[in-house]
């Protein structure tokens, strides 16, 4: 006989979403089943987020032995033990395992069940052996990696992020289809630890983000060495004797062909939804994912859904986010609405390049009258004594003085984000960031050098300045 359950709250996916729901649930007393199929901590843990991190980190470290000169240290090339680098990997990864364990969460009062879930009506789940009826239902089941349906793909082996951390040899020239985020670290860091790499991109590299930052980005990357064909579509891949050949043709001009070991397939992610049997829910879906009210509840009013199954942007702390939402709805019954205002995304290349809001293009069509405020890192002290001048930052304002974007390429601009997407929820005005103290000498001095800037012209004008001279006849 089936064993039964009835929680208050059922979660599916172990990533980082659904644990914070079901972590935060058990602390308030509240009976939690914990539905997962594979690993605990899900892709970020196991084959995004932490491990590539890792390897960037490792990559970073080569690259600082080969710059070294600048600071009057002899340069010298790495001995680079790839297979070091994978264990170093895995150490990582190991290390923070703990914190998404079954142990931990058994210890916080969460039953975990370990299997596949599917609906098998509105209010039931089966997972393995288990029938669960909870009295609500959060779906954290994540996305997977998509492979494109190009000819002979299928005849090469197509890593992606759920397996190039499995390699403990370097690639000789690792392909990359995908010039997003994800391709492109994977790129700069796998050229530093001593790979070949070329990517091959459909549309422009970096497509979302501000073209001023992109294009100095890029050009960072073509300099490291990184072969860069973006517009270039791929026509069919086959297998050859030393791995394989990649044929991409650009919108005009002769196809392309490129020589590899190794082919990445980083083209963007499907959401995780095909075995959970949704029609049996009575929910609605598409391909991009559940359909969900801006409180993330589904049209099945018992289930809601959070992270990149809800269809939104793909990202950890979108995720973790989400799940701050639905636990106030949960256990409170409070009112929440997703609200990406200030949403941040980092794309850790380096230098780094943050999004928080609005790009420019964004913010001139919604706003029509926007002031963009821009400072380069080369006048910041710091940067010029750590010899990481690449970048700039740029405030987007509308005609109130309100900023509505944030776009900054940099050393350590993921760092600065926290700051910048806390003054874009409380939405700040320019006017409050001549205000604050920021200390010396630190790159993120840049955010406010570009704020006063907006102040600047106010010196410059005939009535500021009779003002000025009157004010000083008053002693």
């Amino acid at each position: 006989m089936p064993k039964h359950l009835s929680p208050d709250i059922c979660i599916i996916g172990a990533g980082s979403g659904g644990l914070s729901v079901a972590a935060a649930a058990a602390a308030f007393g509240v009976e939690v089943v914990l539905v997962e199929r594979g690993r605990m901590g899900g892709d970020c843990l196991n084959y995004g987020c932490v491990p590539s991190k890792s390897m960037i980190a490792a990559g970073k470290r080569a690259h600082a032995m080969r710059t070294a000169s600048t600071f009057g240290i002899g340069a010298v090339e790495p001995a680079i033990d790839f297979s070091a680098v994978h264990a170093h990997v895995r150490a990582v990864i190991d290390a923070i395992a703990p914190n998404d364990s079954v142990e931990r969460f058994k210890g916080l009062g969460v039953t975990i069940v370990q299997a596949e879930g599917r609906f098998v009506d509105e209010r039931t789940l089966a997972a393995g052996e288990t029938l669960i009826t909870a009295r609500r239902f959060v779906i954290a089941t994540g996305s997977s990696p998509v492979i494109p349906p190009i000819p002979g793909i299928n005849t090469v082996e197509a890593l992606t992020n759920e397996t190039i951390f499995d390699l403990a040899e370097r690639p000789e020239h690792l392909v990359i289809i995908g010039g997003g985020p994800i391709g492109l670290e994977l790129a700069q860091a796998h050229r530093r630890l001593g790979a070949r790499v070329s990517v091959v991109e459909a549309q422009a590299c970096l497509s979302r983000e501000d073209p001023q930052l992109a294009a100095i980005a890029l050009d960072t990357l073509r300099e490291e060495g990184i072969a860069l064909h973006d517009h270039h579509s791929v026509t069919r891949v086959e297998r050859t004797e030393s791995g394989l050949r990649l044929f991409a043709k650009p919108a005009s001009g002769e196809e392309i062909a490129i020589e590899g070991s190794h082919l990445l397939v980083a083209t963007g992610r499907a959401p995780n939804i095909a075995s959970l049997s949704l029609d049996a829910a009575k929910m609605r879906f598409d391909k991009k994912g559940v359909a969900v009210d801006s409180g993330l509840r589904s049209s099945n009013r018992r289930i809601y859904a959070i992270g990149d199954v809800a269809g939104g942007p793909q990202f950890t702390h979108v995720a973790n986010y989400h799940a701050g939402i639905v636990i106030r709805a949960l256990l409170f019954r409070l009112p929440g609405k997703v609200d990406y205002s200030a949403l941040p995304r980092a794309t850790f290349l380096d230098p780094e390049l943050v999004q928080i809001g609005l790009t420019e293009g964004q913010a001139r069509e919604a706003h029509g009258n926007v002031r963009t405020l821009t400072w380069p890192v080369h006048e910041n002290d710091r940067a010029q004594a750590e010899r990481e001048t690449k970048g700039l930052i740029k405030l987007m304002a509308d005609r109130r003085g309100r900023v509505v974007g944030v776009s900054i390429l940099a050393k350590g601009a993921s760092e600065m984000g926290n700051f910048w997407s806390l003054a874009l929820s409380q939405k700040v005005r320019l006017r409050d960031l001549t205000g604050f103290v920021s200390p010396y000498p630190t790159v993120g001095e840049i955010g406010k050098r570009a704020a006063v800037s907006y102040f600047g012209e106010m010196a410059r004008k005939p009535l500021i300045r009779r003002i000025v001279r009157l004010l000083r006849v008053f002693g």
